[in-house]
């Protein structure tokens, strides 16, 4: 580019950074109303034209951007100028978004004012983009041109038409073969059926175990069993109760075979603390139980009789709460019905005092429309007649401005004048000033003082010392902050010993707890041992018979209900 261009290039670029936030008003109502089909990679073109237009239309001149206008597209120029240069939009809502960022007056003046002027040519170049887009020309007088005329040349003929090629014959698309996997049983009912198979195996052995390893209590004595007779509602909860217990014995030999004595492990503070307060705890709990059975404890059985008793009374009233509940449900179901249908009703009357109202108010608008059209057409008599004495008033005017301006030349000569007073003025003040600065700067000032750390400032302060004795003091507040620090030093050494002390105290009496906890443990499992080797047979027989008793019960309760 050339140094001008450059420069022009330059300035445009500066412009649309500096005045961005109102070139963005502009061109952000244009892709609202006028521009909504128009592609936003165009928006910084918009800028330009809106930028050029407003604060460099003057310095241009219209035809140079009447020609950067035509260079560019005609229909997005044309729909761009038109919105605009809006008289309407200029005087409204521009100048109002414009007001927000600068004041309104300055607006006014210096950019709505000068677009509106230039608006008659803008104008004119706006009708010639549309007769452009309309591929309508303008008629020009121009002398007559001969029209050459056609030789008389002999017309060839014209050429057979080659047959057409028969169509291709459609080809059918290959069909794709039968997968093998329609003739194959599936992989997940094998899988499912591998799972039923397991589950059902290890169903087998858990009884098994339940069966071989009961618990005493869970057998009939012999007496009892021949002097009762069950039942079919009876045998269930009988049959449930020995098979929870049958499992609990099988799960603690589970975990009393996977139980590992005398693990070594490395305990903190904390879990010594802890586990000596959980062995203190039952301990205490022991020995309350012990007292409770000296002093002969009751039987719980009838406290548990009226809670159950209660309960059943809270069930009750629970349930009538939820019934009364339900049924005042229902009844709001109801007047919530009965509200909205009287809502409607009034909402009917009030549309129809509605369109009523609205009928006189339009009455009462057609009549103040004639009035106001009646007014215009006085106003418009009386401009005309006003227009005829325009010249006159003009001619006031200027000598009114002339006058003015002599005025104010006068005045402000005057005023000039006061002001280069006073400016003398001020500045002979500043230069005594400076003389008298000058005269105190160039007197000798002794620099040196001698200080005497020995004496006292002299401001008479109670606390008042000298610098040695300040350090005096600091030197011995320093031995004793050291003193302190070593008898805490001690006192904390003293602390941390005998906690260590405690703790070892703890351990200690932790691993008594454990060892007599594990005699106890070894002496149960021997007894648990022996007990279940010395009554195996036993148990596996009374298993027989009560399976046989479940059979036959079964079975009459099976010929009871065909006879039913």
């Amino acid at each position: 580019l050339n140094m001008t261009e450059e420069k022009f290039v330059l300035d445009t670029l500066a412009g649309c950074t500096e005045y961005k936030s109102m070139l963005d008003v502009v061109v952000d109502a244009f892709y609202v109303q006028d521009g909504r089909y128009c592609p936003i990679s165009e928006r910084n073109l918009y800028i330009v034209i809106c930028y050029l237009a407003t604060f460099q239309l003057e310095e241009l001149g219209f035809q140079h951007f009447s020609s950067i206008v035509k260079s560019l597209d005609t229909a997005k120029m044309q729909k761009f100028l038109r919105f605009f240069f809006n008289d309407l939009y200029l005087k409204t809502w521009i100048k109002d978004e414009w007001s927000h960022f600068y004041d309104s007056e300055y607006v006014k003046e210096n950019w709505i004012d000068p677009l509106l002027r230039w608006q008659p040519k803008v104008q004119q170049l706006i009708e010639k983009l549309t007769d452009k887009l309309s591929n309508r020309t303008t008629t020009v007088k121009t002398s007559k041109v001969t029209q050459p005329k056609e030789f008389n040349l002999t017309v060839p003929k014209p050429r057979a038409v080659p047959p057409p090629l028969p169509a291709p014959l459609p080809v059918l698309a290959k069909r794709q073969p039968v997968p093998s996997s329609i003739y194959k049983p599936p992989k997940e009912r094998k899988q499912l059926e591998e799972i039923k198979t397991k589950n059902l195996q290890k169903a087998k052995d858990l009884l098994l175990k339940a069966n071989t390893n009961r618990f005493r209590c869970a057998t009939i004595k012999p007496e009892k069993r021949e002097g009762t007779i069950l039942t079919g509602r009876e045998v269930v909860p009988f049959l449930l109760q020995y098979l929870e217990v049958a499992w609990k014995s099988v799960l603690r030999q589970y975990f009393e075979e996977l139980q590992i004595d005398n693990i070594p492990i490395k305990l903190n503070t904390a879990a010594i603390l802890r586990e000596s307060a959980l062995y203190q705890r039952k301990m205490e709990e022991e020995l309350k139980r012990i007292e409770n059975l000296q002093q002969g404890a009751g039987d719980p059985s009838e406290f548990l009789e009226w809670q159950k008793q209660m309960r059943g009374k809270d069930l009750e009233e629970q349930l009538a709460e939820i019934e009364c509940r339900r049924l005042q449900g229902k009844l709001s179901h109801e007047e919530a019905v009965l509200a909205h249908q009287n809502v409607i009703q009034e909402n009917k009357k009030k549309a129809g005092l509605l369109r009523e109202e609205k009928a006189e108010l339009m009455h009462q608008y057609a009549e103040k429309r004639l009035q106001e059209q009646k007014e215009m057409k006085e106003l418009v008599e009386q401009v005309v007649e006003g227009h005829k004495n325009v010249k006159q008033v003009k001619t006031k005017l200027q000598e009114y401005k002339q006058q003015i301006v002599q005025q104010v030349c006068e005045e402000s000569g005057e005023l000039l004048r006061q002001a280069l007073e006073e400016e003398e003025d001020k500045y002979k003040k500043r230069y005594e000033l400076i003389q008298q600065i000058r005269a105190i700067e160039s007197t000798p000032s002794i620099r040196h003082k001698f200080v005497d750390l020995t004496e006292t400032g002299g401001h008479g302060l109670f606390g008042e010392m000298s610098i040695v004795e300040l350090r005096e003091r600091l030197a011995l507040l320093k031995e004793a902050q050291k003193a302190a620090e070593e008898e805490k030093r001690d006192q904390i050494i003293h602390e941390k010993q005998a906690k260590e002390q405690l703790i070892l105290d703890k351990l200690e009496q932790i691993s008594q707890f454990r060892a007599e906890l594990g005699r106890a443990a070894a002496l149960k499992q021997e007894e648990k041992k022996k007990s279940q080797s010395g009554e195996r047979p036993v148990k596996d027989e009374r298993i027989l018979n009560l399976q046989k008793k479940i059979v036959e019960k079964t079975m009459e309760r099976k010929k009871q209900a065909g006879l039913l």
